[in-house]
């Protein structure tokens, strides 16, 4: 299946996937789903793709087996995430930016967090970027660790299993086999909305606050309550007390 390239080869869904096979799928999930280093991945349209050629018989995997290890890499992958976000704490808003870090990310993270609550782990499954971050924000906010796990694991099977099947169940309609680059194509933009719509809120708020001289750049992150200047930790019910 030749699939129109999206950016990179190396980003590719299909290419991926017939490279490094199921193993690379997971590998992927686990790393978008908690990593830093993996807010730039193809989720949504890798396991869309992974269904697809599974039901079309150019995957050699059972379903419910690929199924299952999504699930268990994409509630990993939070995990790992979460525990991470606990041990650097507000640390992790004073890092500078680089290539693969940007104070932005974090910081459209814990407002989805603090707009969202613990079920925020189950809707950032389908926001890219949002999806890697979110799971370190509850960790630095030291979420209930078994409030955490719950919507993880919930989130992880309607996020992972749920698109996998998608795909999997398009696969067998002959529209989807003639048109599977539009489909992608559609994935990917359906996927960027909830990102445009938030820039388009943030920058409308920001235009406002510059109107009546407020100061927009005074978010309320997590932070040492210590410091002059600095917020304390959101608490709430979703926190550890």
């Amino acid at each position: 299946m030749n699939t129109l390239a999206l950016g990179p080869s190396w980003l590719d869904p299909d290419y991926l996937i017939q490279t490094f096979g199921p193993i690379g799928v997971l590998a992927i999930v686990f790393a978008e789903s908690g990593l830093l280093i993996g807010f730039f991945l193809p989720g949504d349209s890798l396991l869309f793709t992974t269904g697809l050629l599974i039901t079309t018989g150019k995957l050699d995997m059972p379903l419910w087996l690929m199924c299952t290890l999504i699930v268990a890499a994409a509630v990993l992958g939070d995990q790992v995430g979460y525990l991470f976000g606990r041990k650097v704490g507000p640390s992790l808003f004073k890092r500078p930016d680089s290539k693969l870090f940007k104070q932005e990310n974090v910081e459209k993270a814990h407002e989805f967090f603090e707009k969202h609550g613990p079920k925020s782990l189950i809707l950032a499954r389908f926001v890219p970027i949002v999806r890697t971050f979110t799971p370190i924000i509850a960790g630095v906010s030291r979420m209930n660790y078994r409030l955490f796990i719950t919507y993880n694991i919930i989130g992880g099977v309607l996020w992972g299993a749920g698109v996998t099947l998608l795909g999997a169940s398009l696969g067998k309609v002959e529209f989807v086999h003639k048109h599977i680059e539009m489909i992608l194509v559609g994935i990917v933009l359906l996927s960027v909305v909830p990102i445009v719509i938030e820039y388009l809120r943030a920058r409308s708020q920001s235009k406002k606050a510059q109107a009546t001289g407020g100061d927009h750049d005074d978010h309320d992150i997590p932070g040492d309550h210590d410091a002059p200047g600095t917020p304390n930790p959101p608490r709430g019910r979703h926190a550890k007390r």
